[in-house]
């Protein structure tokens, strides 16, 4: 996934990002909007990353996220034949 993904499905990705850095309130995700640049400048300001670390941050978590995909349900059965 890529930044342009997640800044368009912004709110479902929203919950991801909370579950991630939990120290975010709503209202850091509501000023976030979908900006990565105003992710990068939060997270400085709750965890106190320098810009680089919060940056290598967002990319490493933008990388292993998958938001809205279409891979079908794990719970679908299977008939026996």
């Amino acid at each position: 996934m890529n930044w342009d993904q997640i800044e368009g499905k912004w709110r479902q990705a929203k919950g991801e990002v909370k579950q991630r850095w939990g120290k975010l309130t709503d209202d850091d995700l509501t000023f976030i909007g979908g900006s990565k640049d105003k992710l990068v400048g939060r997270l400085q300001e709750r965890y106190g990353f320098k810009k680089e670390q919060a940056q290598n941050e967002i990319d490493n978590w933008v990388s292993t996220v998958s938001i809205g995909s279409s891979a079908e349900p794990a719970s679908r059965e299977h008939r026996a034949s």
